[in-house]
């Protein structure tokens, strides 16, 4: 069978830190088979050991030395797409590098599928194109099932929490296993008991008068963003449970998927919301928004785009055209103004990635866990071929940038490159090399 089962002790997986390769691992549980019960612990993965001293960036954390802010630190492909048993261990600013058919696209949009089911998507939602999910090869078992596994860890006040996802992509897409642990304690689990029926049979941790508390969850939802309605938090264990499903979901759901296109953001657009779009289409109208809502982040936008455009730049601004649309100006200060439109891709490319970097979800088309205060969450940016179109010095000046924002907290970045030779050397980046 080639959906693997949630597993009931760590994978056997590559970790791909700085300057290392990411390798493969073929993993040899084929049969299918439901999780353990959750009233079992599970073995604990490394990363559940112990809590970090501090976040990626360095900066101390709680008075425990856990990270403030949660975030993601490592994302797993156990059997995803081209990748079998991978681990990739994430910083504050991650380069995925490598050919074309290396996997770096697909680590992206397993990271972004799980943000989006943190946000409450279902499986449909965050797969709408089930090509290329289904491990290479795979071949269906005798119920002609296949599927796939993905996971990540996040580490925050609570410590490193884990989460594992299994997901049956035929005969009909739905959730069939998934395990939320920390500490080496299994805090919620997960299984299709019963395929005739559009529920799978959850077991979370309460530590009361019963160990555990048993109830049927949807298979088309993540069952750690249901937590909350269904667990009271009467217990010590059960409020353990809310804390770290909480902390899971708030390092998920803040993400920003962006791919700037050049050949949309050349003409005027029309007067809107003022968030920024993924392709950044709309690139003119946030850049009416935000001129005038924090001088300081303009300026420092304004510095930006002067380091990487051509000619001089004094201000980038946004000018109504009277007929509802608006279009982008850099102001090159003797009087003279260049339409956006007018730029090279390089250049509008990176105009685009340098506001990314220097607003936050305010501005971005995300939605962040509106219950948690901003300072307590951290934006990712996931930028898909991020160096397309841009010069060397583009590149520097982008990398400078996202390494500042992310000093500061704020902020974090993984994107996929195709080499990152650039970056060799760069103190706080962590490069992931692929290979097909």
């Amino acid at each position: 069978m080639t959906v693997p089962a949630v597993p009931s002790g760590p994978d056997r997986e590559v970790s791909s830190q700085s300057g290392s390769r990411g390798v493969r691992v073929p993993d040899p549980r084929i049969p299918f088979e439901p999780p353990a019960s959750a009233a079992a612990p599970s073995s604990a993965h490394p990363a559940d050991g112990g809590a970090l001293p501090a976040d990626a960036s360095g900066r101390p954390g709680d008075e425990n030395g856990r990270p403030a802010r949660p975030h993601v630190c490592e994302l797993r492909l156990s059997a995803f797409g081209a990748h079998r048993g991978a681990r990739f261990g994430l910083g504050a600013v991650t380069l995925f590098a490598g050919p074309s058919g290396s996997g770096k696209t697909t680590a992206l949009r397993a990271y972004e599928a799980l943000a989006r089911l943190a946000g409450g998507a279902t499986v449909g939602e965050a797969f709408p194109d089930l090509s290329g999910c289904v491990p290479d090869r795979a071949r269906p078992d005798a119920q002609r099932r296949r599927g796939f596994r993905i996971g990540c860890t996040a580490d925050g006040p609570e410590g490193p929490v884990r989460l594992d996802l299994a997901v049956q992509a035929e005969p009909e897409l739905r959730v069939v296993g998934e395990r939320l642990t920390s500490g080496g304690r299994v805090l919620l689990e997960t299984a299709l008991r019963d395929p005739a029926r559009r529920v799978v049979q959850a077991a979370w941790h309460t530590a009361g008068s019963a160990s555990v508390t048993r109830a049927p969850l949807p298979d088309d939802r993540l069952g750690t963003t249901l937590l909350p309605l269904r667990v009271a938090g009467r217990t010590e264990g059960q409020r353990q449970v809310l804390a770290a499903a909480e902390q899971m979901v708030v390092a998920l759901r803040s993400v920003f998927a962006c791919d700037p296109r050049p050949d949309r953001m050349r003409s005027p657009v029309p007067l809107g919301s003022g968030r920024l779009l993924p392709g950044c289409d709309n690139l003119a109208d946030v850049l009416w928004r935000t001129r005038t809502e924090c001088g300081r982040r303009h300026a420092r936008l304004v510095a930006a785009v002067e380091a990487g455009c051509a000619g001089t730049v004094t201000d980038v601004l946004a000018e109504p055209l009277g007929d509802g649309t608006v279009r982008g100006l850099l102001d090159r200060g003797d009087g003279f103004r260049t339409v956006l439109g007018r730029l090279g891709d390089g250049e509008l490319r990176y105009a685009a990635l340098a506001l990314v970097l220097l607003t936050g979800p305010g501005v971005l088309d995300v939605d962040p866990a509106g219950e948690v205060p901003a300072a307590m969450q951290c934006l990712t940016v996931l930028a898909d071929a991020f160096e397309r179109s841009l010069d060397p010095r583009q590149r520097r000046e982008l990398l400078r940038l996202a390494l500042r924002m992310a000093d500061r907290g704020h902020i974090r970045v993984v994107a996929a490159v195709s080499d990152a030779s650039w970056a060799a050397g760069a103190h706080g980046v962590t490069v992931v090399h692929l290979e097909p």
